[in-house]
C-alpha cells in the first residue's frame, strides 16, 4: 500500500456507438420502420453523417450513447470535483464499508508532483499519512472496544483520513456530457490530478466513438481561449498535447 498510481479502464459502452446515434438522428426525419432504418444504417459506414451531425452542433441524439469508466488511483479530492458532473452516474468505494485500516502501512493516497518533486515537502507528506494512519487505527480499536465494530467505527473514524486518500469509483456518462466533461477538465486550468484522468477517458472513447470525439477537448483547441484574462497563456502548449 502506499502511494497510488491513476489507472482508468473503459468498462462498457453503447454497442456500435455512432450507428447508435445516427439511428436516432435519422428517425427524426424518417417515415420509415425502425427495424428498416436500422438495417440501413448497418450497411453504412455513418461516420460521415455523425460528423455532419457534430458541426451542427445537433447533440441530443449523441445522448444516447453511455460509457461506462471504472477509475482508481484517484483521491477523494479528485472525486469531489468529478462527481459536480451532475448528468452522471457514479458508485464510490466506502468509506464506511470499506475499512481503512492497515498494520505496519498506510492507506493508499495520492501525492501530487509538486510535493513529489520536493525532497522536504515529500517526507513531511508522507509523516502525515502515516500519523493519520496510526491515528486512523488508534479509533477504530477504541471504539470496537466499545463495541462499536465494522461500519459503525469505520464511519466515525474516517473523519480523520485526508483528502489524499486513494479513491476508485465507477462513472457513466453519455456522450454528450462528456464532451462537457472534456471541455471542463481537459483545460490547463484544470486541477491538475482530474485533468489527467479526462486525458485518460478521452483517450479511450476516441477508440469507439472516433467521429463524435474528434474535437473534444479543451475549447482552445478550435476557438479563442474562454477564460478571457484567466488564460493559461499555453494554447499553443496545449494544442501541442493534443496533437494538433
Amino acid at each position: 500500500m502506499g502511494e497510488k498510481r491513476l489507472k482508468v479502464i473503459l468498462l462498457r459502452h453503447t454497442p456500435q456507438p455512432e450507428e447508435t446515434i445516427s439511428l436516432a438522428a435519422k428517425l427524426c426525419y424518417s417515415p420509415i420502420d425502425i427495424e428498416v432504418l436500422r438495417e440501413r444504417i448497418e450497411e453504412k459506414d455513418q461516420s460521415q453523417f455523425v460528423e455532419k451531425l457534430m458541426k451542427m452542433g445537433h447533440h441530443s441524439p449523441i445522448e444516447h450513447a453511455v460509457f461506462t469508466f471504472g477509475i482508481e488511483g484517484i483521491s477523494r479530492a479528485c472525486s469531489h470535483q468529478l462527481v459536480r458532473h451532475r448528468i452522471a452516474s457514479y458508485s464510490q468505494q466506502s468509506q464506511r464499508y470499506v475499512s481503512e485500516r492497515v498494520e505496519g502501512d498506510t492507506f493508499d493516497y495520492i501525492v501530487p508532483p509538486s510535493i513529489a518533486e520536493d525532497e522536504e515537502a515529500r517526507k513531511a507528506f508522507d509523516n502525515l499519512m502515516i500519523e493519520a494512519q496510526k491515528t486512523y487505527n488508534f479509533i477504530v480499536g477504541r471504539l470496537n472496544e466499545r463495541g462499536l465494530k465494522g461500519e459503525a467505527a469505520n464511519q466515525d473514524a474516517r473523519f480523520v483520513l485526508p483528502n489524499a486518500c486513494e479513491t476508485k469509483i465507477v462513472v457513466s456518462m453519455n456522450a454528450r456530457e462528456l464532451l462537457h466533461f472534456f471541455r471542463q477538465r481537459c483545460c490547463n486550468r484544470a486541477q491538475w490530478e482530474i485533468r489527467q484522468m479526462a486525458d485518460e477517458m478521452l483517450r479511450l472513447v476516441k477508440e469507439v466513438a472516433p467521429t463524435v470525439f474528434r474535437n473534444a477537448g479543451p475549447p482552445c483547441l478550435k476557438h479563442p481561449c474562454p477564460e478571457g484574462q484567466y488564460s493559461c497563456g499555453k494554447i499553443e502548449e496545449v494544442r501541442k498535447r493534443y496533437g494538433l
